[in-house]
This record gives C-alpha cells, structure tokens and sequence, in this order.
C-alpha cells in the first residue's frame, strides 16, 4: 500500500495519539473501578436484545440530541448538526477514502486530508457523489458552528438565560472548535480552485477565492492551519468539557446495559463526571438561579468543580437536591447522587451519639395491627395532616397504631442528606426496633421524606406506603366514598415523592375523584420544588421565600380553586404565598368526612332537643 503522506499531517496524528493514549488509560482505570457484579451483568446484556435499545438511545441523545430537541428545537439543532454532522463527515470521508484508495486500510489522516491527497476526486469511483455529500454535511457543521457563536453572545436567541463560564482549557478546545470548520473550508476551498474538484460550496468559494488572491501559494500553508487547529483541539479535549464527546455514549450505553450510579466518586460515576457537557441547561432550570438568583452552584459548575479538585463546599451544600437537574440533564447524569456522595465524603469525620434514645421493650408493646401509622417530623409541625388521616383511618375503619402519636425519633434522611451517615444509621436501627416490634405488614407514612428513607433504606420487611397511595387503595375497595365537586383542582408533585419515588399517578388518581385535575407543563417530572427542602444547608430564609412564591406563581397558572399536594413540608413552605387554599391531599379527603360527622352531630342533637320539648 503507497502510504499518503506530507509533514502537515503530523500535528494532527501526534495529538491523536496524545488522545487516544489519554482517554484509553482514563476509561479502563474506571471501568476496572465499576463494581464486578455491575460488569459481569452489563457483559450478560450485551448478548441480549437489550444492546439494540443501548445503541439507539446512544444514536439518540448522544447524536441526534432528543432531550435538548425536546427543551428548545433551535439549540437541539445546534447541537444535533454539529454531533450528527461531524460523526458523518468522519464517516463520509472514511468511506469516500477507502473508495479513492482501493484499500480497506489507510492511514488516520487519510480521511481528514483526503482532498490533498488526491486531487482527482472527481475521477474516483462514485467521486461526484462523494464530493456533494462532503460538500453538503460540511455546510451542516459550518452553520452548526456560526449557531455556537451566536448562542455564546446572544444565549437567548436560543431559549437560555444564562450560559456558563469556561476554565482555560475549555477556551481554547472552544475557540480551536470553532475554527476547525472553517480552516478546513478554506483548505479544501483553495485545493478546489486549483485542481477544479471540488462541489457545490468548495468549488464555488474556491473559484470566488481565485480572483483576489493567490490561491496556488495559500493552499499548503492552509493544510498547516487546519492540522495544527485540529491538534489544538484534541489535545485540550480531554482535560475540557469536550471530554463528554466521546464520554456520552459510554454513560448512555451502559445505562441500558444496566450499570447504576455507584456510591464513591469512581467507576460509572466518573464516566458520568465527564459526560458533563457544561451546556448549561442545568443552570436556567434549577429554582436556585431561577428565582433566587444563586447561578454558581449548579451541577455545571458542581461537577466541574469535583472533576478538577477544586474548592466546592457552597456548591455541594447549596442545592434543594429536588432532582428537577437530573430530569433536564440531556444524558441524564445522577447529579443527585454525586452530591450525595461528596456530602458524605466531607463529613465522614463528624458523629453523633443517640445512646440517650430508649430502648423498645417489645414485650410491652407488641401488638397485633394492621396498619402502622409514621406521621414524621414535618407531619407533626403540620397537625392537620395526621388529623386528617386518623379522621380516614376510623372512617375505613382500619385498625391502626400512630407509632409516632407522642413524638418520635426522625427517619434519619436529612442526616444522611448533611452527608452524617454514622448518625443517621443510628436513628435508623432506633426506628427499625419499634417498627419490627409491632408486627404488622403495613407502614403508611405522610411525609415524601420518611416514605422514600423507609423503603430504600431501611430492609423493612413489610409494605411501605404514603398516604396518598393509601387512600387510591381504600377509594377503589369502597371503603370510603369520595365526594366529587366542581373545583378545579391543581397538584404539587413533591420531589421526594415524584422524581424521588416515581409516585405519580396514586395522587392524580384520588383527586380525579374530588374536583377537575388541571394540567401544567411543570408536573411530574418537571414540578418545581417548594423551595423549603431540608438538602440545602447553605441558602438563606429570603431565598427560600422566593423560590416559594415563585413555586406558588406557577402552580396558579391553570387558575385552580385549590392547590394540593401531598408533602408536609411543602405545605408548610407554600401556604404563606397562596391565598388560602391550599391543603394537602389527606385534608381534601378527610374535609368531607368531617362535614358528614359534623352535620350528624348537629341532627342528633336537634333530634334530642325535640325529643325533650315533647316530653
């Protein structure tokens, strides 16, 4: 095989190498850091049709770009013409090369230079095609990359409010990216006007080129441009945000292969640090910037922080945790759980002692009970709620035991959320002990927070419910009859029971029942958080406030008659910014019970009354 080759080539194929050695010793130190298990039931899926799903979902976000589509088409174009268009040049110049050469095997330059090479393009086989098609997928990426420009300096053209801000390496991969394009425009530009084979762009630019300069001297020099651009930029993209290029479908394909975010800043987690594209997205999203003005805490400048071992405490403690980034995140990187994870890292040192809690004497109080009762914390500092669900309980009558009547000990979540694990394992064996103790099947909770702490952290051996999937269960085996009215009816999703949990429907369900449901674009997945959460051990009262009122604004868009949700906590931090009528949905179940209770208690007693006149 004659080997194609020039001096120019050189920049180009020393910092691929430089590359190509830097990611490949990157990717297998945290793939050996995946735990076995994970590996050996990635490799069994591998061989299963769930490796068609892996690479089309890998097709879809890492290239095509559908999640950013999905937020605004103009900047999910941006970005799919640059993705798409590039992989396909890369692929388009592979093909056409193997076509001009006669040989599978060519050199790695020889796609990327292939017009220098040979400058008889037109007289290859299928060269005119080929020729359109690089022509046409390079105009693709060149209004891909003016589009970049553009939304640098006029982020709202394309839907952003704010864009984040670059370290020195991402500069320069930046500013390289944006000339790589256009440098190789102008190489094959000027290689079209001298030997006439170039398309529709080339040919055209090149011929335009010719009448003012000198395109024969140009030409080699502009071969040097394009390969020490394109060196610049291999180089600095591993150690930039670039590094997500080539990261993406790693984390993308291995979430469908079944691999889960680890607990430790290594294996699957790194691969998810540096799918990290930093595009910002993130940080218009999250209600901290949004409405309380905080933008530089967000999981761009949060994961860059961890990734570069810089100082990070305010960004890892100033964050609700309500999981609205990782719904947005174009690749879906667990940002909560690397928060979670560095909280834990920073505050291994720090304990506390529960000794001073009582012992449960299970003799004493072991009883039997269908259902236990865990109002929580917040439950307690918004009584009308377990008020409410002892008013159903009798109702359906259910045998029940409120476990936490007289107060109790906490579940142990915003220790565990601080990053205090040894603390909050001690709440958690004090809890277990009393839940155990009472032998039954059931625990129904009120609170999102207990609720998701009790069935993935506790073991328990028995049904952990909320109380909204309670009352869906009690409605459909008529054990209480729902009064349906004429409000309308709009529902908070809480984080912890919505993203947090996946408890959607059982609420939707139950309100369906009692008034009109409204919809909103904020819901579910997308709900806005309350603002009150117990994560965040940085933002001050005034910032809650606002996020709260914000929160309030949008839940009021559908002009309901009531606002519901079904968190005590959210309850708490929304009802000073509406006007009255909101409740949880415990309360909205309970009002007519307690009306029916009411008005027969007044009958019986008009009744007693009369029966006394006339006696």
């Amino acid at each position: 095989m004659d080997m194609n080759f020039d001096p120019f080539v050189l920049p180009f194929f020393l910092a691929l190498l430089v590359m190509g050695l830097t990611l490949m010793w990157k990717y297998i130190v945290w793939l050996d850091q995946i735990p076995v298990e994970d590996r050996r039931v990635m490799f069994r899926n591998f061989f299963t049709f769930r490796i068609f799903k892996a690479v089309k979902e890998s097709v879809m976000e890492c290239l095509i770009h559908r999640k950013i589509f999905k937020i605004n088409p103009v900047l999910g174009y941006m970005h799919m013409s640059l993705a798409l268009g590039w992989f396909l040049l890369i692929l388009m110049g592979t093909i056409e090369s193997k076509f001009g050469q006669h040989d599978v095997f060519n050199m790695p330059w020889d796609p990327i230079f292939f017009n220098f090479f040979e400058p008889n393009k037109h007289g290859i086989e299928y060269g005119k095609f080929f020729t359109f098609m690089m022509d046409f997928l390079l105009l693709v990426v060149l209004v891909a990359v003016m589009f970049a420009i553009l939304k640098r300096f006029w982020k709202r053209l394309f839907g952003m409010k704010k864009t984040t801000r670059l370290m020195l390496a991402d500069r320069i991969a930046l500013y390289a990216l944006w000339l790589i394009f256009p440098a190789r425009w102008l190489a094959e530009s000027l290689n079209a006007a001298n030997h006439h084979n170039g398309g529709f762009l080339t040919q055209t630019s090149g011929n335009t080129l010719a009448l003012f300069l000198p395109v024969r001297q140009l030409e080699y020099p502009s071969w040097w441009v394009y390969s020490i651009v394109l060196a610049i930029f291999l180089v600095a993209m591993p150690f930039s945000r670039y590094m997500h290029i080539l990261t993406e479908p790693f984390i993308v394909f291995f979430r469908n292969l079944g691999i889960k975010s680890g607990k430790e800043l290594k294996g699957f987690v790194r691969f998810e640090m540096n799918a990290c594209s930093r595009c910002g997205i993130c940080i218009d999203k999250c209600q901290l910037s949004s409405s309380a003005g905080v933008s530089d805490v967000q999981p761009a400048y949060f994961i860059q922080s961890v990734r570069y071992n810089m100082h990070f405490e305010d960004k890892y403690l100033n964050c609700l945790l309500c999981g609205r980034c990782n719904t947005y995140c174009p690749v879906g990187i667990d940002i909560t759980n690397m928060r979670d994870i560095t909280r834990k890292l920073t505050n291994k040192t720090v304990g506390f002692n529960y000794d001073y809690l009582p012992a449960i004497n299970t003799i004493e109080i072991a009883n039997e009970t269908h259902v236990l009762y865990f109002a929580g914390c917040m439950s307690h500092l918004t009584p009308s709620i377990p008020k409410a669900m002892e008013t159903i309980f009798e109702e359906a009558g259910i045998s029940y035991d409120f476990v936490d009547k007289d107060g109790s000990i906490c579940c142990g979540r915003p220790l565990m959320q601080a990053g205090l694990t040894d603390a909050a394992n001690q709440l958690r064996k004090k809890n277990i002990e009393l839940f155990t103790s009472k032998k039954s099947m059931i625990l129904v909770t009120s609170c999102p927070i207990c609720f998701k702490t009790f069935k993935e952290d506790y073991g328990l051996k028995m049904h952990v419910m909320h109380h909204s999937q309670l009352i869906k269960l009690l409605i459909e085996s008529k054990r209480i009859k729902p009064t349906k009215s004429g409000n309308r009816i709009t529902f908070h999703d809480p984080c912890e029971l919505g993203r947090g949990s996946g408890v959607y429907e059982a609420p939707r369900y139950v309100l369906a029942k009692y008034g009109t449901l409204t919809k909103s674009d904020q819901e579910r997945k997308k709900a806005v958080c309350c603002g009150g959460s117990i994560s965040n051990l940085k933002v001050t009262h005034e910032k809650r406030e606002l996020m709260a009122s914000d929160a309030v604004k949008v839940l009021m868009e559908s002009n309901p008659d009531i606002i519901v949700t079904a968190c005590p906590l959210c309850k708490k931090t929304l009802a000073p910014h509406s006007s009255d009528n909101l409740i949880d949905i415990a309360e909205l179940v309970a009002k007519p019970i307690m009306e029916a209770h009411q008005t027969k208690l007044v009958d019986t007693g008009n009744c007693l009354v009369s029966t006394m006149k006339s006696s």
